[in-house]
């Protein structure tokens, strides 16, 4: 073959080459926006069901905008943080939970024998939600996370204005085992934890996951959830998980303060 013709089918192919790249890349890069995107949805979805807040596919982000007030909060002093400390990490719409609990300086590390969500280190700051209901605030949306039978278990809980009655649950990352673990995406299990009790009168976390079925006669029924059957260690982590995020290591300096401007 002369080499001509050698060269034309090495130019031919290289250029070939250089197009596919070209639209691979491309690809990638659509289907990446078009993830994140899906991702930012699906959170704001689950936020809204967390919350009660009834919405369709075609105004779920209306509804958000209209109902919803997220804030960053620094989670050691309960403060909110005012805008003017915001920055491209520390950054509202953009917030990542994995990522911040990572970093050097954004995260910390929690103490072995504080850690009962066994998820090792937690930002130092979050962002929260306030449900907004003629221009005054109704209820508060908290992102919790903590380790499950499998998996990190990434969701949202509601609390009422009362910061005490629990509104909603839900989980929107996870890998438990569908059928068992899995069933904390279960409607009617999230639905068992509407209205009961997250704190006592002496505002200690009360909530719990109970092995079993709550006795509802019991006196102190209103601070218990069933447990999944067949799902013993998803259930105590979920229940190791709200225990962990209403506490003092968790959101309590931030609802301690939230007490006093909702009820001061």
């Amino acid at each position: 073959m002369p080499d001509a013709s050698v060269k034309k089918t090495i130019f031919v192919a290289l250029g070939v080459c250089l197009v596919c790249s070209i639209l691979v890349s491309s690809a990638a890069v659509s289907m990446r926006s078009a993830q994140e995107q899906n991702k930012r949805l699906d959170r704001i979805t689950n936020i809204l069901e967390a919350g009660g807040l009834p919405f369709t596919d075609k105004n779920v982000k209306i509804t958000y905008e209209t109902r919803i007030r997220p804030m960053m909060i620094d989670l050691g002093t309960g403060e909110t943080v005012p805008e003017q400390s915001l920055n491209e990490i520390l950054n509202i719409e953009a917030f990542d939970i994995k990522s911040m609990a990572n970093s050097v300086e954004y995260g910390r590390s929690i103490a072995p024998d504080r850690d009962i969500a066994n998820i090792t280190r937690m930002p130092a700051y979050m962002v929260v939600y306030l449900v907004i209901e003629n221009d005054r605030p109704e209820k508060i949306i908290l992102p919790i996370y903590g380790k499950g039978l499998w998996s990190t278990m990434y969701g949202f809980i509601a609390l009422d204005k009362d910061l005490t009655t629990i509104k909603g649950i839900t989980f929107y990352d996870h890998a438990e085992t569908p059928g068992l673990g899995g069933e904390i995406d279960n409607p009617r299990w999230k639905n068992i934890w509407k209205d009961k009790q997250a704190f006592d009168i002496n505002r200690n976390v009360k909530i719990s996951v109970v092995k079993g079925m709550v006795d509802q006669s019991a006196p102190d029924s209103q601070y218990g959830v069933d447990g999944i059957t067949g799902a013993t260690l998803t259930s105590r982590g979920v229940d190791n998980t709200v225990k962990f995020w209403l506490g003092n290591n968790g959101y309590g300096p931030f609802l301690k303060k939230l007490m006093g401007e909702f009820h001061g």
